[in-house]
């Protein structure tokens, strides 16, 4: 589907109807104006613009928009789709193609080597769009991203982030506990002679995410398809 309009954002620069006008998004165009205000109001860090942190920053908001909402991996403009490599606490990489074989979206996120019983969320049984909504009812103001350092410049941008957000809707049969949850690790981006990415390794614990979501009371997953199916954020971070 050919996205009829695009909000420019001042946070994500690539986000122009110019250059997005025929772009084939996943859920239409992204709006990100309700997570950047939960940005604005719970970032511990202003960068100076034009800083390597503000850079950064801007270069890892622009990957995310990019990997959760448009379809065809060849209109990335921030990645070099044909080199892209994607890993997770260590495990081996996976291309685009091998992402979306997963799942893409969230799933990549979250895999795990817990036994399938032991699992809190079990990613691999889940889609792209059923684990985007998931998250996306729960999170109704979106999960906000900030900077917290850069210990090293392109080619090979090492960062330390929080990604936080408040649990006001509910999230795979428990109920919203209204409660700030927030998640911090380490990621590397690696840039090519055209500063497109071309490898990007995170370092978390996605339990710090899921334990939290996974704290409030316990009920019957029709209440929560009925939370799900009124209009939700498109964003996410």
């Amino acid at each position: 589907m050919t996205a009829p309009s695009v909000a420019e954002d001042k946070y994500r620069p690539l986000l122009r109807q110019d250059i997005e006008e025929n772009t084939k998004w996943r859920y239409g165009p992204p709006s990100y104006e309700v997570v950047n205000k939960l940005f604005e109001q719970g970032r511990t860090k202003i960068w100076a613009p034009g800083s390597l942190e503000e850079q950064v920053q801007t270069i890892v908001k622009q990957w995310e928009m990019e990997m959760f909402h448009k379809l065809d991996f060849q209109e990335n403009r921030s990645v070099d789709p044909e080199k892209y490599i994607f890993s997770l606490n260590g495990r081996k990489g996976i291309s685009l193609e091998e992402k979306r074989k997963l799942g893409g979206g969230y799933i990549p996120l979250l895999q795990t080597s817990l036994p399938e019983k032991l699992r809190p969320y079990n990613p691999y049984v889940e889609t792209a769009d059923s684990s985007h909504k998931a998250f996306t009812t729960a999170f109704p103001r979106g999960f906000a991203l900030e900077i917290l350092h850069v210990y090293s410049g392109p080619p090979e941008i090492v960062y330390k982030f929080r990604h936080w957000g408040y649990m006001e809707g509910p999230f795979n049969g428990h109920a919203a506990t209204g409660d700030k949850i927030e998640l911090y690790g380490m990621a590397i981006f690696t840039l090519d002679e055209n500063s497109k990415i071309v490898k990007v390794e995170f370092f978390y614990d996605p339990t710090e995410l899921l334990g939290g979501l996974l704290k409030g009371a316990e009920f019957d997953n029709s209440a929560e398809d009925a939370v799900a199916s009124c209009p939700v954020l498109r964003s996410t971070g």
